[in-house]
């Protein structure tokens, strides 16, 4: 059997050529980049509360570098270096050969330098530590939101929360729509090149791993504002509209979490910029409603009637067993 160390040599001694010493020291030595300031976020992921114990180490690999990388794009924030913890039940060789793979390809295509960190044995938990740059006053805080801001949301919700559904509830679906909601919860796409294209349009933005309305609850809680949504502007997926029928569907696009899409308020005056960079970025942006002064939290349904609806979403604590 491996031991720690044959693991760290063999699967996670990468070559980081931005950064000044990586992997094999008591610290990683980096050089920041001057004048910039550092962005720092954690995820720990734990089997069983956030993953399925017997999910493909693969795709595992690359959500633990995906929800970092969302915690960047939501900052604006140009994603540098990841140390990684992790907790194994035993030395298995072939899986941890799959989730460094995993890991490893997505942190190259973003240009992420693996530093160092930590192996250890006991139940299977990831720990990932991201650090990225940004410009002095440009970061996407959460309270720069301002009444009259339109509230936008990249790509579509709802569909990992669907993909749970039928993992775990059994919900029945075509072939083509649960491979593609699986894909959805499982190796989630991270809007980093949104988040640096939204430095100076955005007033505020969050990444959406909770549920959207949970989310955006947090947002407006941080900037002292409401906001009212429109319910039918939430973009949804093919797959999603198609279980309009399904009794408690509307749950999935507005607390479903897992989506790891963008969440931000910006001037209606931004509008056609906004639109443009998300062009350079690839990917579709949706307005879906406006921030309000005072600490309002209205959805509205298509006849621009108020849904009862709480605005909470995933919650560790509260949905332990």
């Amino acid at each position: 059997m491996p031991s720690e160390f044959d693991l760290i040599r063999r699967y996670f001694s990468r070559s980081a050529p931005g950064t000044l010493l990586g992997v094999g020291d008591d610290c990683a030595l980096m050089v920041p980049t001057p004048g910039q300031e550092l962005a720092v976020s954690t995820d720990l992921l734990v089997a069983g509360r956030h993953f399925f114990a017997g999910t493909d180490p693969l795709r595992l690999g690359h959500k633990a570098v995906a929800v970092n990388l969302s915690d960047m794009a939501a900052m604006g924030a140009q994603p540098r270096w990841v140390t990684l913890g992790l907790a194994l039940p035993q030395a298995d060789e072939p899986w941890v050969e799959a989730f460094a793979t995993g890991f490893h390809t997505l942190l190259l295509q973003h240009g992420v330098d693996w530093v160092g960190g930590d192996t250890t044995a006991g139940p299977l938990t990831i720990a990932v530590t991201i650090l990225g740059e940004v410009p002095p006053l440009q970061a996407l805080r959460r309270s720069g939101a301002q009444a009259g801001d339109d509230i936008w949301v990249s790509g579509t919700v709802g569909d990992a929360a669907l993909g749970l559904r039928c993992l775990k509830d059994g919900w029945i679906l075509s072939a083509n729509d649960r491979q593609f909601c699986l894909d959805r919860l499982d190796t989630p796409t991270p809007r980093v090149a949104l988040g640096l294209a939204l430095r100076g349009l955005a007033h505020a933005a969050i990444d959406i791993s909770d549920g959207l309305l949970a989310d955006l609850g947090h947002l407006l809680e941080a900037s002292g504002v409401g906001a009212r949504v429109h319910f039918e502007s939430i973009p949804c997926s093919a797959a999603l509209h198609r279980q309009r029928g399904h009794a408690g569907w509307e749950a999935l696009p507005l607390a479903g979490g897992d989506d790891y899409e963008l969440c931000f308020t910006a001037a209606p005056a931004a509008a056609s910029r906004i639109h443009q960079a998300a062009a350079r970025a690839d990917v579709m942006v949706t307005r879906i409603g406006v921030i309000t002064a005072g600490v309002e939290q209205v959805l509205l349904d298509g006849n621009g009637t108020a849904m009862a609806f709480a605005w909470q979403g995933f919650d560790h604590f509260r949905t332990l067993p």
